[in-house]
């Protein structure tokens, strides 16, 4: 499996992953709101009824005769009761004058039982072929044809020890119901519809989240193949000089020594390798300078410009030193590694300008800032190698080449450098005009 193969299947995990938790999470979430609100639905609905029935039982109870008949105060306190047997007679202007609705507008019906828990008569709309049971209490039942009913029977008394009979009132649940109905739609539409929402976000999280760790994968792999090729050319020059001086019968002192200064090359260039990365190393895991204290970047720049001026010479560039500011201009920060910054620039502009050609090191306070430019009349860089001559081993000639004798890491460094200073390195270059390294630090 490749690394593309690889790091795709692990997409794919993470967002389904992510999908499946948060697809639990809204199925509970939304099973909690359902629940929730058809029990609230429900509790609302009971003590409605409870309380439509209590103020029915307390106006019955003061009108009805002891010898358990019917008066005509019952129609009184229910306007739309019928006895059984007899018709439902009530005048439109009794029902008018009553201090009690009409049951039948809210959909609620009313029955009244005697004492053996017979029906006497009722109010509303009923469900057909109810069966009575005298326990005072809220009940749910189903019919066949009309649905789902909530109704509570209470106890009517004369007198405190005289149970006169039984008062029903229920109501039909069709419209709690149809309610519960179209929420179970609404989650079971919206929940499919949320998953793949969910799934699609999770699928472009997951990307973006791979993403900083696919980057760091190849980061790490093109280091890997880089340091190997860094270090596989030396040890090679080393190994082919032993193997053939070794096959010689007979080794001249003059021979010897040439196989001498030979590893001694080699082993130099491995020397300097392994101590670029190390210092690449500490540099990146510090994350700031080891040592906070005042630099000169006037006495710096002499120093290297001192340094680098014979090699200056021998490529055949004119290396020069400007310093527009009589004063000292001083930051905060390592000065060891602020003299390795402006001396791997300046290397790298050497190397990389042709003779005849100049190297000039500028700087300048501008903006309670110092600004450092390197600047040459090399052979530039183009715009698609600019974003990546900062990463490690990196060149621009594509076979690597070694003339100029450097191991790709030192403007790697320069910019770990100024990284850890909080400063900037930016460069502005054109193939066959020069390159410009412009380095900013904030004055202290």
């Amino acid at each position: 499996m490749n690394t593309s193969q690889l790091f795709l299947r692990t997409r794919w995990r993470l967002a389904s992953w992510y999908a499946g938790v948060m697809g639990l999470i809204l199925g509970l979430a939304g099973l909690a709101v359902y629940e929730a609100s058809a029990h609230a639905h429900r509790i609302t609905l009971d003590r409605e009824l409870v309380s439509v029935a209590s103020i029915l039982r307390e106006g019955l109870q003061m009108r009805l005769d002891r010898r358990h008949q019917l008066t005509p105060g019952v129609w009184k306190v229910v306007p739309d009761f019928c006895k059984l047997g007899d018709r439902c007679a009530e005048s439109p202007q009794e029902r008018a004058n009553s201090p009690y609705r009409s049951l039948s507008r809210d959909e609620y019906y009313l029955y009244l039982l005697d004492a053996s828990g017979k029906p006497v008569g009722f109010a509303g709309t009923p469900p057909p072929n109810m069966d009575f049971e005298r326990e005072p209490k809220l009940q749910t039942f189903e019919t066949q044809d009309q649905g789902r009913y909530r109704q509570v029977m209470l106890t009517l008394r004369t007198h405190p020890e005289t149970v006169w009979g039984y008062l029903v009132v229920g109501r039909s649940l069709q419209e709690f119901d149809e309610y519960l109905n179209e929420l179970r739609w609404v989650l079971l539409i919206g929940l499919p519809v949320s998953l793949g929402l969910i799934g699609s976000a999770a699928w472009w999280l997951a990307g973006r989240a791979m993403q900083p760790v696919y980057q760091s994968y190849r980061q790490i792999q093109q280091f890997t193949t880089d340091a190997a090729h860094e270090l596989r050319t030396p040890l090679a020059a080393a190994r082919a000089t032993v193997e053939s001086f070794l096959r010689s019968p007979h080794l001249s002192e003059t021979d010897a020594r040439e196989a001498l200064r030979t590893l001694e090359r080699q082993n130099l260039r491995l020397s300097q390798l392994v101590q670029d990365l190390l210092l690449l190393a500490q540099i990146e895991q510090q994350g700031h300078p080891q040592r906070q204290e005042w630099c000169d970047l006037s006495e710096i720049l002499n120093d290297v410009t001192m340094e680098l001026m014979d090699l200056a010479k021998a490529a055949g560039v004119a290396l020069k030193l400007e310093l527009e500011k009589a004063a000292a201009i001083k930051i905060v920060g390592d000065d060891e590694q602020i003299y390795r910054l402006v001396f791997n620039l300046t290397v790298n502009a050497i190397q990389h300008t042709p003779p005849d050609g100049s190297v000039t090191i500028h700087l300048t306070n501008s903006n309670n800032q110092a600004v450092l430019r390197v600047i040459d009349t090399g052979v530039g860089i183009a715009p698609e190698h600019q974003q990546h001559i900062f990463d490690r081993f990196y060149r621009v000639d594509s076979d690597r080449s070694r003339h100029t004798g450097g191991s790709g890491l030192g403007l790697a460094i320069a910019a770990r450098i100024v990284q850890s200073h909080h400063g900037s390195l930016q460069v502005h270059s054109s193939p066959g005009k020069g390159s410009t390294f412009t380095v900013r630090f904030a004055l202290g």
